[in-house]
């Protein structure tokens, strides 16, 4: 497996932010009541982590290791403002919705962790995808989780898609289940909590599988070699 094939397989799946690291809970089950807050929540933080992963790296042999941590987070904290900036400019409506969440990025232990855990020791372009793949990896169970709970909870999904597409984008709401009541706990951080724990029980079960299922190959290719 390659390098970068490693690297990827670490931030969608083997390594996944949410689901292994289980870092970032506060925004992930405070904000992910829809699809669009969590694709809008986890593509600020997609691109905070690629920026400072590559910005860290492009100065890892310039920053002395005694005060590595306030420069990291000088660094995040800058980029993270440069965001708000944009959205509150671009994407007010969906500014407005997420509300805290987008400053509180500078203090997801995610970011700093892939920092100091990765950008700080390796060059610029694995600490770019690193970032990507890690950022891609949140991104996923925000959306995932989102779509979860607007269904269950509105009956719908892509709702509010003009808060970042735009008015044409309206088109975009699905209905799923017509003349739906709601589901209340769905919308709650409790039914948040509750779904999150439920992906996660899913992703232990496929990996076990799949580490079972590799088991037997690697003992018939050891018996073989003796």
């Amino acid at each position: 497996m390659t390098q970068y094939a490693s690297i990827s397989k670490e931030g969608l799946w083997t390594n996944n932010v949410a689901l292994v690291q289980i870092l970032g809970l506060c925004p992930l089950l405070a904000v992910s009541s829809t699809v669009i807050n969590g694709l809008g929540l986890g593509l600020a933080t997609l691109l905070t982590l690629v920026l400072s992963n590559v910005i860290v790296s492009a100065l890892r042999h310039h920053i002395k290791p005694e005060i590595r941590i306030p420069i990291f987070v000088l660094i995040i904290a800058s980029i993270v403002t440069a965001i708000e900036l944009a959205m509150n400019a671009f994407f007010y409506d969906l500014f407005k919705v997420l509300g805290i969440f987008i400053p509180l990025i500078v203090t997801n232990c995610a970011i700093i962790a892939r920092a100091e855990a990765f950008a700080s020791k390796n060059p610029v372009m694995p600490s770019l995808i690193d970032g990507l793949m890690m950022g891609l990896g949140f991104t996923f169970i925000l959306v995932l989780l989102g779509g979860m709970r607007e269904v269950l909870g509105q009956g719908t999904l892509m709702s509010h898609a003009h808060l970042m597409f735009g008015d044409a984008a309206r088109w975009m709401i699905v209905t799923v289940i017509d003349d739906y009541r709601g589901f209340l706990l769905a919308m709650l951080p409790p039914g948040a909590f509750i779904g999150l724990g439920l992906i996660i029980a899913i992703r232990n079960i496929l990996h076990e599988h799949a580490n079972k299922k590799s088991a037997p190959q690697v003992s018939f290719q050891a018996s073989k070699a003796t």
